[in-house]
């Protein structure tokens, strides 16, 4: 993003965009706990008051330098909370829009699954590969291609012994890929964007002002 502060902690829609992440999650009655994986010297989170999300809050100062060094690190620091079989939920701080119905709906679908699986949405576009000039290599057919979101869902044993075989994955259902599982594509909503850019930051706070508006039309319904 550019800019001096982490990206999880810039403003959006009056709060640091990770408050909007994590009211999402904490708005899930069956989520027991929600960890919150840090950088190590991350001085930026005891600068906000986080409490009117409720106790269910733990941030983990042990965050790595990849994404799988960081869910590992975490799901080690939680071993003596957790038991083998639990879920565990992955989301990336990045992605403030994801909705409270969206995770409730993909916990419904995969909870009784024997593998688990993630929120995804179909390819919609059409995809180029490219050379090292940057043209066109050639055309990928998108029929059965899928962009990966998150929460990604997996018990907690079977995740963590995935991440401690595989290091280099971008995301953790490629980790329990390579464990020769195959995880279940929940189709989710093309608004739980990741933020990676500054356009981003404008589209996520458009999403969420709009859902505020709705509630507040609905608020209004006699």
């Amino acid at each position: 993003m550019g800019g001096e502060l982490p990206k999880q902690y810039l403003p959006l829609f009056g709060k640091p965009l990770i408050y909007h992440t994590l009211a999402a999650l904490c708005s899930v009655p069956a989520i027991e706990r929600v960890f919150i994986v840090l950088s190590v010297d991350d001085a930026e989170w005891a600068h906000h008051d986080w409490s009117v999300l409720g106790n269910r809050l733990m941030p983990l100062f042990c965050g790595g330098s990849t994404r799988a060094d960081s869910v590992l690190g975490g799901l080690r620091a939680i071993r003596d909370e957790v038991a083998a079989t639990d879920w565990i939920l992955v989301h990336d701080a990045a992605r403030p829009c994801v909705a409270g119905w969206q995770i409730e709906g993909m916990m419904r679908e995969l909870v009784h699954d024997d593998v688990g699986g993630l929120l995804a949405v179909p390819v919609a576009d059409t995809i180029k590969r490219a050379d090292e000039r940057h043209r066109v290599a050639g055309t990928v057919a998108r029929e059965n291609l899928w962009c990966a979101q998150t929460p990604q869902m997996f018990r907690y044993m079977m995740l963590r012994r995935a991440l401690e075989s595989a290091r280099n994955v971008t995301d953790e259902a490629a980790a329990i890929e390579a464990a020769g599982l195959r995880p279940r594509l929940v189709e989710g909503d093309a608004a739980n964007l990741k933020v990676t850019w500054p356009f981003d930051l404008l589209l996520a706070e458009w999403i969420l002002r709009r859902r505020e508006d709705e509630k507040a039309i609905e608020g209004g319904m006699p």
